[in-house]
């Protein structure tokens, strides 16, 4: 018996009880699990015929178990028992809530900050080892995280290539130079399996069991989990929770996804990433909305476009108040259940969860940036420590900081978002995601807050391809800290930088506002856009 448990009210149990009786006659989940790629529509076919693999992923990833473990131990007695991984999206997400989870040291490096690169190359190099994961090699932040690391560990007398670990698809050009290179070791993961589905490949699990976690009783929790979830039962916790998630009616596509007292550390994280760049696509998509113990999201009256969600602890036999949705149990059975009701979803949304259309627009925009190096044009404002500048038409009068805000909110409409984007170490300067919560209380609106640019591989799918119903903050910061790039014509900080120019560009061209704030200083600017926050939050 799963340990798995999913409560629904209201307007969820509404849409459960209209859905579920169809998809169990048409036997959507033993399909599923059947890996039928039929049942998204003609259009979706060829894609979900490549990327169903992750339904047995947990069987099929058994016998990489013993030869992580290998790898850890020959790891450890050379002394090295810190581990750095450099990956983007679901194959840095999921590893991360993994190891957090089990309380279990990882260094997550999905950043082209040069001082969070220099924080991950400089503590305790001697014991420490890259896992590189990329399923081409190609990815722009992996390949410079892999260049740095090479020169880091020659720079210390290590032998880079016997600190190495690279996890990719087979028969991938990262494959092929890895081998050649003669990196320490090589992981092929199963390519029918797309990036945020990929917890339970090499993607998530290399990274995690080096870093010591029990990854037999995690592939435990997923097998259990699997044998409830693939039967056609109206009491099936997957088609329950995807009818939630993608069957109210009118849509209520922003979920707002609050923990309290899982025990499953920052998985909200790795669930925002699975949904919103599964559904965001077509001018539909379902928001998720990470929110912390502070919610004015959800104060009363709760909007009719939000959905709450609770991850609660397997205990828990409160049902939630309202609309609303709780989920309970073990993170490997939650990340299959969540993976199931996102494969419903899309299908009760009429839209293919498997791609993600959009998000190659922003590397494309990045890509020409870093080409060009155009010159930085001149910022509308400054006020204090911060430049500010935005699309033509948003600032109108706006003469400061606080009037430049509230043009921005002027700009959200009824059924909108705010993305509060912040591309910067996101490891020291923490305290910037206060912006979230001050802004949804000055709003009353869901508001979202990402970390630049590892945001991109997820929600950015979403900002693009999404309904076209958000309004933008993004967040940069000069540093006194670069780092190059070896065999790169560019910094990490000239990258950080395209990137951002990148993705304001292609939002601005999609026709969504964006106000930019540039800190001359990250601590200065950082308190005086708080304080302007807590003051337009109080107002």
């Amino acid at each position: 018996m799963s340990s798995l448990s999913v409560m629904l009210t209201g307007a969820a149990r509404e849409a459960a009880e209209r859905h579920v009786p169809t998809l169990v006659q048409e036997k959507f989940a033993s399909r599923l699990f059947a890996k039928d790629h039929t049942m998204w529509g003609a259009a979706a076919e060829d894609e979900a015929g490549k990327r169903l693999g992750w339904v047995d992923a947990a069987e099929v990833s058994r016998p990489l178990v013993a030869q992580i473990n290998e790898l850890r131990d020959s790891f450890a007695a050379e002394g090295v028992d810190r581990f750095v991984l450099a990956g983007m999206g679901g194959s840095s997400l999921a590893p991360e809530v993994i190891t957090r989870t089990a309380g279990v040291e990882l260094f997550v490096l999905d950043s082209t900050d040069p001082v969070m690169v220099q924080a991950a190359l400089s503590k305790d190099i001697a014991r420490t080892a890259a896992v590189i994961s990329s399923k081409s090699g190609s990815t722009v932040e992996t390949d410079s995280a892999r260049r740095a690391f090479e020169k880091a560990f020659a720079d210390a007398g290590i032998d880079a290539a016997r600190r190495m670990v690279v996890v990719t698809d087979p028969g991938s050009p990262f494959d092929e130079s890895s081998r050649a290179a003669g990196y320490r070791a090589v992981f092929t993961a199963d390519p029918t399996v797309g990036g945020r589905f990929s917890a339970m490949t090499a993607f998530g699990l290399v990274p995690s069991g080096l870093a010591g976690v029990d990854l037999d009783a995690l592939l435990d929790e997923v097998d259990e989990a699997a044998e409830a979830l693939r039967e056609d039962d109206p009491d099936n916790l997957g088609l329950l929770l995807g009818a939630a998630m993608g069957g109210t009616s009118p849509l209520r596509d922003k979920l707002l996804i609050q923990d309290l007292g899982s025990g499953i550390v920052g998985f909200a994280d790795w669930a925002e990433q699975l949904i919103a760049e599964s559904t965001g696509k077509d001018g539909t998509g379902i928001l998720p909305v990470v929110v912390a113990q502070d919610v004015p999201e959800l104060k009363a009256p709760v909007a009719s476009d939000v959905l709450p969600a609770f991850l609660v602890p397997v205990d828990a036999d409160t049902v939630p108040d309202g609309d609303a949705v709780a989920v309970a149990g073990s993170l490997g059975g939650q990340m299959l259940l969540w993976e199931v009701a996102t494969a419903v979803a899309g299908k009760l949304m009429g839209i293919n969860p498997f791609d993600q259309p959009d998000v190659e627009s922003a590397k494309s925009a990045t890509r020409a940036v870093l080409a060009d190096k155009p010159e930085q044009t001149a910022a509308d404002l400054v006020d204090g420590s911060v430049e500010i500048r935005g699309d033509a038409g948003l600032l109108g009068e706006a003469q400061n900081l606080t009037e430049a805000l509230e043009a921005l909110l002027q700009r959200l409409p009824a059924d909108g978002y705010l993305a509060v984007q912040a591309y910067f170490d996101r490891l020291t300067w923490a305290e910037l995601e206060e912006a979230r919560p001050l802004l949804a209380k000055a709003t009353r609106r869901p508001t979202t807050f990402g970390w630049g640019p590892r945001f991109l591989h997820s929600t950015g799918q979403f900002h693009k391809g999404g309904p076209g119903v958000g309004v933008f903050l993004q967040i940069t910061a000069e540093s006194d800290t670069d780092l190059e790039i070896p065999g790169i014509p560019f910094t990490f900080g000239e990258l950080i930088s395209a990137q951002a120019d990148g993705d304001a560009q292609v939002l601005s061209e999609h026709g969504r506002p964006v106000l930019r704030l540039r800190l001359k200083d990250r601590e200065t600017g950082v308190s005086q856009v708080l304080d302007v926050l807590h003051a337009l939050a109080q107002s």
